[in-house]
């Protein structure tokens, strides 16, 4: 009887991990690690500036000189003041209207285009323009519309036989919001109608299908379908227009300055007039900090409505 020899089983070892390798294996210092880049961007150029905003609102300080701690000093002057009061007013009204104008015309832009158009894509190019052409230049071309001079409108009304004279749209207070406010409109329509249509196209065709099958009309396809299916990005959107236009300063500043008489100030120009041109950096990091309210408001909106829908994606509504 022969014996018969097992044959050596070799098994490979595997080489002893370090402490370092063993860290990087575990999956939260290594997120941890992959963030960490980004963060230190943030606290750099977004937390710091606006702690130190924050901390120069309980403060008196100027332009050369450190100044000291005034506490509520600052809000309570602002609390006084009729400038203070006639920016936040004019900061609401141009938000409210402009953001309703936007989403009017950008949601009626974007259903068009969702439709099938010849040259579709040239369109959709054509209407990015105005959001990708820097808000300076597209300032400085309303300012010359709305010039008491040289204003193209006053030139065609007067040519057609409407007016005598000239409209004088920026040297008056209420034609001068107004002014503004369509500028803004026609800036931000192409954000939002792009931004829709994003939407618009992630909508399953069969839903309309079956709408029609079951005797729907437009109104209540839209109704029941696109408008309930859009509204998370609506809610979105809207967040980020309320915060653009809440905040803008370009716009304002390059066709107005704040004028006539502080009536088109809004809270972001009379912080930086208050605090650069005016000297006082205190003051007009009062008016900057009082902004974030409203900014926190249209972030708290966007929550919201995301948590309106999620029956979407198969959670019951709280």
């Amino acid at each position: 009887m022969s014996a018969t020899t097992a044959a050596p089983v070799w098994t490979k070892m595997r080489p002893k991990q370090g402490a370092l390798s063993r860290l990087f294996d575990w999956k939260p210092f290594l997120a941890f690690i992959c963030l960490l880049p980004a963060a230190g961007l943030l606290m750099t150029f977004l937390t710091y500036p606006l702690g130190l905003g924050i901390y120069l609102a309980f403060t008196d300080t100027t332009i050369g000189r450190p100044g000291i701690w005034v506490g509520l000093e600052n809000f309570i002057w602002l609390a006084e003041d009729p400038i203070f009061w006639n920016a936040v007013f004019y900061s609401v009204f141009y938000t409210g209207v402009a953001t309703i104008g936007k989403f009017a015309l950008g949601l009626w832009l974007a259903l068009l285009l969702n439709q099938h158009l010849p040259m579709k894509s040239l369109l959709r190019a054509i209407i990015l323009l105005p959001w990708i052409v820097p808000t300076v230049l597209s300032a400085i071309a309303f300012w010359w519309i709305y010039d008491p001079q040289f204003s193209i409108i006053s030139y065609l009304f007067i040519e057609m036989g409407l007016r005598e004279t000239n409209i004088d749209f920026i040297n008056t207070a209420w034609p001068a919001r107004w002014s503004l406010i369509a500028a803004n409109i026609w800036r931000g329509i192409p954000f939002v109608a792009i931004s829709l249509l994003a939407g618009l196209q992630t909508i399953s065709p069969s839903l309309y299908e079956a709408a029609l099958l079951d005797g729907a009309s437009g109104w209540q396809r839209f109704r029941y379908i696109t408008f309930p299916m859009l509204l998370p990005i609506l809610a979105i959107v809207m967040t980020f227009s309320i915060i653009f236009t809440f905040t803008d300063f370009q716009l304002v500043y390059a066709i107005t300055r704040g004028g006539p008489v502080n009536s088109t100030h809004l809270l972001a120009t009379l912080a930086f007039q208050r605090g650069i041109p005016g000297g006082q950096l205190g003051e007009g990091a009062a008016i900057a900090v009082s902004m974030i309210p409203f900014l926190v408001f249209a972030t708290l909106f966007s929550y919201f409505g995301l948590a309106r829908r999620k029956w979407q994606q198969g959670e019951g509504n709280d």
